[in-house]
């Protein structure tokens, strides 16, 4: 999207961060971020640009020698693929169940815990755009389906201020679009992810 908008606005400077960190918009001078998952409170100001689902999955070989969990409470006893420490937030008819589970294998990045889910690695918690492929090819099986993640959404984050710059504005609409036409990426996180525009 970022080279569509580059071909739409020749007289645009673009420079971007790829990341799943989340960076100090303000101390570190971007414009805005991109940022997917759920928002946590914060004084910057987040525009919705569409839906995002994810799943837990994992590949045939790790369920035929580890089991399936089938709870929340299951994935305490399997090797969980995270960032970090982060907790997963699960849904048991209308309330949301958090877990803390633990693994050896933590990367930053939703490609690289991709590539060790289907090295049969453990179970990971990923967004459906990064995991539709291999779901699809029968790489990855989805599973605990009982018990899906609540949706999250995509945001596009600015910094505190009355309106946003036209070149925030433009990237709004663009990503708007773009959610409008990839269905997969509304297919039924997650982890949060953030890519950074300057």
């Amino acid at each position: 999207m970022l080279a569509e908008m580059a071909r739409r606005h020749p007289e645009l400077h673009i420079q971007t961060c790829y990341s799943d960190r989340f960076v100090d918009l303000i101390a570190e001078g971007y414009d805005c971020a991109i940022r997917v998952g759920y928002l946590q409170d914060s004084n910057l100001i987040a525009r919705r640009i569409g839906p995002v689902y994810g799943k837990l999955v994992a590949s045939p070989d790790y369920i035929k020698a580890h089991g399936e969990p089938e709870t929340p409470d299951e994935l305490i006893a399997h090797q969980a693929l995270m960032q970090g420490t982060e907790a997963w937030q699960f849904m048991d008819g209308d309330k949301i169940i958090t877990v803390r589970p633990q693994g050896r294998f933590k990367a930053d990045n939703g490609t690289a815990l991709v590539a060790a889910a289907t090295a049969g690695l453990g179970v990971a918690y990923l967004p459906d755009c990064l995991t539709h492929e291999h779901v699809t090819s029968g790489a990855l099986v989805p599973i605990m389906t009982n018990h899906p993640p609540p949706p999250a959404g995509a945001y596009i984050i600015r910094p505190p201020g009355p309106h946003p710059a036209r070149k925030i504005r433009v990237l709004t609409e663009l990503l708007i679009e773009f959610f409008g036409e990839t269905p997969h990426l509304a297919v039924q996180p997650l982890s949060h992810q953030d890519d950074a525009l300057a």
